[in-house]
C-alpha cells in the first residue's frame, strides 16, 4: 500500500464509521447549535435597546461561563467512568457516578451563588474601562448587575440538568437532551420578545427580561429531561432506585474525585483564564468588549461541529476503552480528529465569508462593527486549530490522564496565554486583533504537546 493509501486509511472512515459517529454528534450538535443560535439572537435583541445593555450583558455571561464550566469539570470526571460503566453494562456504577455528580453540583452552585452574590460588582467593572465611543461605563454596569442578579436563580435547573443530560449521554442517549434543549429555546426566544420589548401587554423589562426568560427555559428543560429518564426506566435501569439513597461509598467517592479533582481545578482555571483574557482586551476600552462580543456569538453558532465533535470522542472512546477494544479506540480516535479537524476547515471559510455581514445587524457604531469583522476573520483562521486541540484534551480525557490534561490547558493559559495578553495590552501600542492573534499563535505550543500524547497512546487504559 503506498503512503496515500496508507494515510487514508487511518484517518479516513467508511460509511459505518461516519454514520456511527454522527449518530452521536449530530443530536449533540443540533442541540448546542440551536441553544447558541438562540443566544445569538438573545444577544441581538438585547443589542437592539442600546449598547451597553449589551455590553452588561455580555459581561455577566462571561462571568457565568466560569461557573458553566466549573459544572462541566466538576462532572466530568464521574462522566469517565460513567462511559465506562456503561461499556461493561454496570448499572450499580452509573448509579454512583450520577450520585457523585448530584452532590458535586449541589456543592459548586451553592458555592458560585454566593460569591456572585458578594463580588459581582467588583467582577463587573473589571471589564468597564474607557470607551472611545462615549459609552456608558455605569449604564453597563447597572443592566450587568440587574442581568446577573435574574440568572442566579437559574442556577439549580442548569446544575439538575447536566447531571441528568451527561449521563444520558455517557450512556449513548443523545436524542432526548436535543429535544429538551430544543424546547427550552424556544421557550426561550418567545420570551425573549415578549418580555424584552413588553409585547401583549407585558412590561417591557430589557435586560431583566432577558434574564428572565432563560431562567423560565432552563427550568423547562429540566422538567422535561428528568421526567422522561424518570419515565424510561427500561431504557435507563440505572435510574431504578437511584433516590433510595444519596450516599456515595467512601473508597468510590475518593476514585471519582481523585480522577475528576485535576478536569474540575482545569475548567475553573482555565474559565477564569478565559475571562481573564478578556478583561485584558477590554483595557482597550468598552468598544473591544462589543465588538468581541458579536464576534464570540457567530463563532458560538458555527464551532459547533468541533464541540460535537470532542464530545463524541469522551463517549466513543469511552465507551471503547470501557470495553478493552484498544486497538478500534485508537483507530477510531485517529479518524475523529481528522474528521473534526476537516469540517472547521469548511466553517472557518464560511465564516470569513459572512464576517463583513453578521456585525451590520446590530445597533451600534462603526467603530464595533469593525472590531467585530476583524475578530470574526482571526476565530476563523485559528478554528481548525482550536478543532485539533479539543479533540487530543479530550482523547487523553478519556483515558483518565486528567493531570496531564490539566497541565496542558490550564496551566498553560496561566503561564503562557494570560502573560502574553496582559503585557501586550499593557505596555505596547499593538492593536487588540494582533493581540488576540499572538495568544493563538502561542497555542501551537499546546498542538504540538498534544500530537506527541495522542500518538503514543498514553490514554489507552481501562481505569475502572
Amino acid at each position: 500500500m503506498n503512503g496515500s493509501g496508507k494515510i487514508r486509511r487511518k484517518f479516513i472512515g467508511d460509511k459505518a464509521f461516519y454514520k456511527m459517529v454522527l449518530a452521536v454528534a449530530v443530536p449533540i450538535m443540533l442541540q448546542n447549535g440551536i441553544t447558541n443560535f438562540v443566544g445569538m439572537l438573545d444577544n441581538i435583541m438585547v443589542g437592539q435597546i442600546g449598547t451597553e445593555q449589551m455590553s452588561g450583558v455580555a459581561i455577566v455571561n462571561q462571568l457565568l461561563m466560569v461557573y458553566y464550566l466549573c459544572i462541566f469539570g466538576g462532572l466530568a470526571g464521574a462522566g469517565i467512568f460513567t462511559a465506562q460503566y456503561f461499556g461493561q453494562k454496570d448499572d450499580e456504577g452509573i448509579r454512583q457516578t450520577f450520585r457523585y455528580k448530584f452532590w458535586m453540583a449541589l456543592i459548586l452552585t451553592t458555592g458560585a451563588v454566593l460569591f456572585l452574590l458578594l463580588a459581582g460588582d467588583g467582577l463587573i467593572r473589571m471589564y468597564l474601562n474607557g470607551s472611545s465611543d462615549g459609552g456608558d461605563l455605569q449604564a453597563a454596569l447597572h443592566y450587568g448587575k440587574n442581568y446577573l442578579y435574574v440568572m442566579l436563580f437559574g442556577l439549580p435547573a442548569f446544575m439538575a440538568v447536566q447531571a441528568y443530560v451527561s449521563t444520558l449521554r455517557e450512556c449513548g442517549e443523545t436524542v432526548v437532551p436535543m429535544k429538551a434543549g430544543i424546547a427550552a429555546v424556544f421557550v426561550n426566544l418567545c420570551l425573549n420578545y415578549l418580555l424584552i420589548y413588553g409585547k401583549f401587554g407585558l412590561p417591557e423589562l430589557g435586560v431583566v427580561g432577558a434574564g428572565v426568560a432563560t431562567v423560565i427555559s432552563r427550568y423547562v428543560e429540566a422538567g422535561i429531561v428528568i421526567v422522561w429518564t424518570h419515565r424510561h426506566k427500561e431504557k435507563n435501569p440505572y435510574i431504578v432506585g437511584i433516590y433510595r439513597t444519596l450516599k456515595v461509598p467512601g473508597h468510590l467517592a475518593g476514585k471519582y474525585f481523585i480522577k475528576g479533582a485535576p478536569l474540575l481545578i482545569n475548567e475553573t482555571m482555565w474559565s477564569a483564564g478565559m475571562a481573564m483574557l478578556t478583561q485584558c482586551y477590554s483595557i482597550r476600552g468598552l468598544e473591544v468588549i462589543e465588538g468581541l462580543n458579536i464576534a464570540n456569538n457567530i463563532n458560538g453558532v458555527l464551532n459547533v461541529v468541533f464541540i460535537s465533535m470532542v464530545d463524541a470522542v469522551a463517549i466513543i472512546i469511552g465507551q471503547l476503552l470501557g470495553a478493552g477494544k484498544m486497538e478500534e479506540a485508537r483507530d477510531t480516535d485517529n479518524k475523529i480528529i481528522a474528521f473534526s479537524v476537516g469540517s472547521c476547515v469548511c466553517i472557518a471559510a464560511l465564516m470569513v465569508l459572512i464576517a463583513p455581514l453578521f456585525p451590520r445587524i446590530y445597533n451600534t457604531t462603526d467603530e464595533v462593527r469593525a472590531l467585530a469583522v476583524q475578530f470574526i476573520i482571526a476565530q476563523a483562521i485559528f478554528m481548525p486549530q482550536a478543532a485539533f486541540m479539543h479533540a487530543a484534551y479530550f482523547t487523553l480525557r478519556s483515558g483518565g490522564k486528567t493531570i496531564v490534561t490539566f497541565l496542558f490547558d490550564s496551566v498553560f493559559v496561566w503561564c503562557v496565554s494570560v502573560p502574553v495578553a496582559y503585557v501586550l495590552s499593557r505596555f505596547t501600542p499593538i492593536p487588540v486583533i494582533a493581540i488576540f492573534a499572538m495568544v493563538q499563535i502561542a497555542d501551537w505550543i499546546k498542538c504540538g504537546i498534544g500530537f506527541v500524547l495522542v500518538k503514543k497512546g498514553v490514554w489507552l487504559q481501562n481505569i475502572c
